[in-house]
């Protein structure tokens, strides 16, 4: 087999019709024509030598080489951003200090996080993980650059929307249920210490639902929410924002619908270094993909 070098924004027709669960909004998010979007998806076909989607029903699915294909897309198209930055930006210096909502912590620190200290090495970035009051306090005091929270209405001079996560109900696979469905018991719910949008959010649903409910289990910690549900504790309400692997959403309808939730990126200055409005950038774009 000859040598096969694969286009990036064939790849990235790619990546973002699967991320889109559609290729026709892969073409309107790209300002592609669909043609020229499927003209991506069949060279890369060929170049594969397989096919790399089939069709079921309505829907088109990754075949097993679709998803390996799928996973060196993305850090293909990870690299060529980041080689990118780095040499659009060898003259950014200076320090940059980000606060995150635990929930991002788990995928922000390796991969945001990490790809831009790369790319900017002359940049020092100094991390805090606190929860929502903090680091709107944090921001709002000049102690923090940048914060990525949630959306709790109450809001700072310099704040940027980036869209909605919605929130679930969230249990172990082996978490019994039939305790509470039959009105036995109360519900058990693992939560955040008070004040908590999320905790608020699931105990308003199951009073407007007529579902009683207690708090078997609090923790100032997401680790502790997490290790807590996996026990069989209870359940939880978050979005799926660093769901473990062996969490799952409990089905539609099994208990009261939730609503989605806003993430807010906030600034302590309306325009700030340099190396701080290139970060903040880097995180929204992450955000809204």
């Amino acid at each position: 087999m000859g040598r096969v070098t694969f286009d990036l924004e064939d790849l990235r027709s790619y990546v973002t019709g699967i991320e889109l669960g559609s290729f026709a909004k892969a073409a309107e998010r790209l300002g592609r024509s669909t043609s020229a979007v499927s003209a991506h998806l069949k060279k890369l076909e060929q170049q594969v030598g397989t096919p790399i989607l089939r069709k079921v029903g309505r829907n088109m699915v990754m075949t097993e080489a679709g998803e390996t294909l799928l996973g060196y897309a993305r850090r293909l198209l990870e690299l060529n951003e980041e080689a990118a930055a780095a040499v659009r930006g060898l003259d950014l210096h200076g320090r940059v200090r980000l606060g995150l909502q635990e929930d991002f912590g788990e995928t922000f620190l390796p991969q945001v996080l990490g790809s831009f200290t790369r790319a900017h090495p002359r940049v020092r970035i100094e991390a805090r993980i606190a929860r929502n009051a903090e680091l709107i306090d944090w921001v709002l005091k000049g102690e923090l650059d940048l914060s990525l929270a949630w959306d709790g209405g109450i809001s700072t001079p310099f704040h940027q929307a980036l869209g909605q996560r919605q929130m679930h109900w969230i249990a172990s696979p082996d978490f019994d249920l039939s305790l509470w469905r039959s009105g036995h018991e109360p519900l058990p719910l693992v939560m955040f210490d008070a004040p908590c949008l999320m905790r608020s959010a699931a105990t308003q649903a199951l009073d407007r639902a007529g579902i009683a409910w207690r708090v078997a289990f609090t923790s100032r910690s997401l680790n502790g929410v997490w290790a807590a549900v996996s026990a069989g504790l209870g359940v939880t309400v978050r979005t799926d924002a660093g769901l473990p692997s062996g969490l799952s959403l409990l089905p539609p309808g099994m208990l009261p619908a939730l609503s989605p939730l806003g993430v807010v990126l906030h600034r302590a200055q309306e325009t700030p270094a340099a190396a701080i409005q290139r970060l903040a950038q880097i995180v929204a774009d992450r955000i809204k993909d």
